[in-house]
């Protein structure tokens, strides 16, 4: 479920980008240079989400820290939004980091556990090579 939303996070931000573009193309920002700023933070935190969703269905747990961190900031860019005007966005938003963040803390997922992706052989073989204790 939490690859999912992830990834559903990074089309988002690529739409956010795209919508970016088109604005700037127009003629519509105000402030042309955010725009364009914006545009690259948008499809950099992308490619980060992607490689990080990649990541958990590898097994790795490194990849919880910055989706996490992903999570903390969209939640708290949500909390100011519904203080605002209480929008779908904003709240499906919000529904979305806690979710998340909550499904990459279960203890199921924070266990060390085979790469999903991995061929069954090539565990085996990795674990023949580890040198034992001593």
């Amino acid at each position: 479920m939490a690859v999912g939303l992830i990834l559903l996070e990074a089309v988002a931000l690529v739409v956010v980008t795209g919508v970016s573009v088109v604005s700037l193309v127009r003629g519509d920002a105000a402030l042309p240079g955010a725009m364009v700023f914006f545009a690259v933070f948008c499809l950099l935190v992308a490619a980060v989400l992607l490689q990080a969703a990649r990541a958990l269905l590898a097994g790795r747990r490194w990849a919880r820290s910055p989706v996490i961190t992903w999570q903390v900031l969209l939640g708290v860019m949500a909390v100011g939004w519904l203080g605002v005007e209480v929008t779908a966005a904003a709240t499906a938003a919000l529904v979305v980091a806690v979710a998340v963040t909550a499904a990459l803390l279960l203890p199921r997922s924070s266990r060390s556990r085979p790469a999903l992706l991995t061929p069954p052989g090539a565990r085996a073989a990795r674990r023949r090579d580890r040198p034992g204790p001593g």
